[in-house]
């Protein structure tokens, strides 16, 4: 579907999903952890329950190698410094103490700021290469803080001046002057703070926070106003306990006690959504498995007892079938509704999704029928040209050469038989394929935003199908879209149109094409895995993947997680064996950014129509230059 553009363009910034990519196997591999979600917001951030570690916006809008330093010094800090060396319990208690405190924003962001320069230093003894992406670091939130300390200080927010201080203080070797007129005693702050550099844990730091507080607290009339680290903000009691019911065996007991590292919350979180996923146990990861009945007036069973009444179930069936299990049940539920469900299978971003294949409704009407014949008339010249240009390819190509033969053609290179014992001068041509040993799947965005341009998207799609048919090339042709009216945070369905399969072989569904109508969002990145899926599947040595779409995906929670879902989901296919191409389908030039955003998501392997009556000519484009690799190779 197209996107608006925003009033404020820094809005519909997005970071480039290879750089993301890239970000999140660095910080996969630093924290052992291959469960970690790359994001980008406000500033650093740890949220468990997601999975996700987000970089900070800071580092936009820079040189390119400056914000690249910035992002892996923070992705540094993140998955190898807070990640194993920050002290969760410590920090817990230290929020409890000043919950109730009148600068208790100062307090703990303080002590996350004399934790950053501690890790900072940490990461960069363990891991030496890490110095030249923490002198970024260091250099620019320096600037960042000398430009705010004067301003902060004038306009009367002492709290947040004290913080571009102190800040300054840590990280200048220099240790300079105060560019302000302090009304505190600056100096013996500033000497406290220095002992940072002999701190060796979480708890050090809590007692230098602490002693800084008992110096300003009354001093201070007002907290922070603006916000500089949230990096502790997700790590709450909710995120490191789990509560158990209370007949948990003892052998279960022991994980609600509070975890030492974020690295140990992660996992723990991780472990637990694996096990208990799904819209069954949407509980907050409430435990059951061997408690005892809070049930008060229960009564000891008698065996002697005898029966009074007999309860039965909806179920029909033997004992046997009314034991089945839920999940086979499930399964069974899904097949008779026609509905899949996508799993951990289609990519994080598609756990939710349903889906359901079938085939498009025909509409056998005399329009219909009129449409087909006019646009098969006018691609007529093009697609016989087309077949014939190919066939001819095909014969001019050089054939393989077996040589070193006892019989057959005679080799011009005739020195073999004055120089061996037994010569071989003879060769075979090998005989040319008939059959191109390729395999196609087309996607076709069923957005709503495709409405105005639907009639030449039938035209393209058809010509694609009667090239592929004539030259005896398997295809298969399916639109896709999300049901945007049903679509819940538990369940987004999804369906896919079928117009041709892969065993139609030469069926002509010309009337097929011309019947498939719009209909609401699009979820990119689910449908290209479930068509490479299908590709992989095929023997034919060549595998292409086409999708015509016209503008980013959007659908339920898939509106800026839908750009690197879709990038993934093309990497992975071509990481299959499965080329991707994209064809940007629309009424006018695209822009820049749009361009730009079209090779984030499918590299170099994206194309764009002028205008609507372009769309044709580009997929003539597009399968010459890929029925041109089959043939060369």
């Amino acid at each position: 579907m197209v996107k608006l553009n925003r009033f404020i363009q820094f809005n519909d910034e997005t970071i480039d999903a290879n750089l993301l990519l890239l970000y999140e196997r660095v910080g996969k591999a630093l924290a052992d952890a291959p469960y970690l979600n790359m994001t980008e917001r406000k500033l650093i951030e740890f949220q468990p329950k997601e999975g996700n570690v987000s970089l900070s916006v800071f580092w936009r809008h820079r040189r390119e190698d400056i914000t690249h330093a910035g992002r892996l010094s923070d992705v540094y800090l993140l998955t190898t410094g807070f990640w194993k060396h920050f002290s969760v319990k410590p920090w817990l208690e230290f929020r409890k103490r000043y919950a109730e405190h009148s600068i208790r924003k100062f307090a703990e962001e303080l002590l996350l700021m004399l934790e950053e320069y501690r890790l900072m230093d940490l990461v960069q003894k363990e891991r030496p290469g890490t110095e030249n992406a923490f002198l970024v670091r260091r250099e620019l939130l320096m600037e960042f803080h000398r430009d705010l300390l004067k301003s902060n200080f004038q306009k009367g927010f002492v709290a947040d001046a004290l913080m571009n201080q102190l800040y300054i203080t840590l990280h200048d070797s220099l240790f300079s002057d105060s560019q302000v007129d302090w009304q505190l005693p600056i100096k013996k702050i500033q000497n406290i703070v220095t002992y940072a550099t002999d701190a060796k844990s979480t708890f050090d730091m809590i007692n230098l926070t602490e002693s800084i507080i008992l110096i300003v607290e009354e001093i201070l009339e007002n907290d922070l106003i603006l916000q500089y680290y949230a990096v502790g903000e997700s790590i709450s009691e909710e995120t490191v306990s789990f509560h158990y019911h209370k007949g948990m065996s003892e052998a279960e007991k022991g994980e609600d006690e509070v975890k030492e590292t974020i690295e140990e919350i992660f996992r723990t979180w991780h472990r637990e959504s694996e096990d208990e996923s799904g819209i069954h146990l949407q509980f907050e990861l409430e435990h059951g498995r061997s408690g005892k009945s809070d049930g008060g007036e229960a009564v000891e069973g008698n065996e002697n007892a005898e029966i009074e009444e007999i309860g039965r179930g909806n179920s029909a069936g033997d004992e046997k079938q009314n034991r089945q299990q839920p999940e086979e049940d499930k399964k069974e539920l899904d097949e008779r509704s026609g509905q899949k469900k996508a799993g951990n299978h289609f990519g994080k971003e598609n756990i939710n999704v349903v889906y359901e294949e079938k085939f498009v409704t025909i509409k056998m009407d005399e329009k219909n029928r009129k449409q087909l014949l006019q646009w098969r008339e006018q691609q007529k010249p093009y697609v016989r040209s087309f077949i014939e240009e190919m066939k001819k390819r095909m014969e001019m190509k050089e054939d393989v050469r077996r040589t070193g033969l006892m019989k057959g053609r005679l080799s011009s290179n005739l020195l073999t038989m004055a120089v061996d014992e037994r010569p071989r001068p003879f060769y075979r041509k090998n005989s040319p394929s008939e059959k191109l040993d390729a395999v196609f799947g087309l996607l076709v965005d069923g957005s709503a935003s495709m409405m105005d341009k639907l009639d030449e998207t039938k035209e393209a799609v058809l010509l694609f199908h009667d090239v592929l048919r004539q030259l005896s090339v398997r295809h298969e042709i399916s639109s896709y879209y999300e049901d945007a009216d049903n679509a819940t945070k538990d369940v987004q369905p999804n369906v896919f149109n079928l117009m041709h399969t892969f065993e139609d072989i030469q069926k002509d569904d010309g009337m097929t094409i011309l019947s498939f109508e719009t209909n609401e969002d699009n979820r990119d990145g689910f449908a290209i895995r479930w068509m490479a899926d299908r590709l992989v599947r095929r023997m034919e040595k060549h595998k292409f993947l086409l999708v015509f779409s016209d503008g980013e995906p959007s659908a339920f929670g898939y509106d800026r997680n839908g750009i690197l879902d879709t990038r993934e989901a093309v990497l992975e296919a071509e990481k299959r064996g499965v080329s991707v191409i994209h064809l940007f389908l629309s009424s006018e030039n695209p822009s820049d950014d749009q361009r730009a955003l079209f090779s984030m998501m499918f590299g170099n392997k994206s194309a764009a129509s002028d205008s609507v009556e372009d769309f044709t000519d580009q997929t003539i484009r597009i399968l010459r230059k890929l029925l041109a690799i089959v043939i060369n190779q």
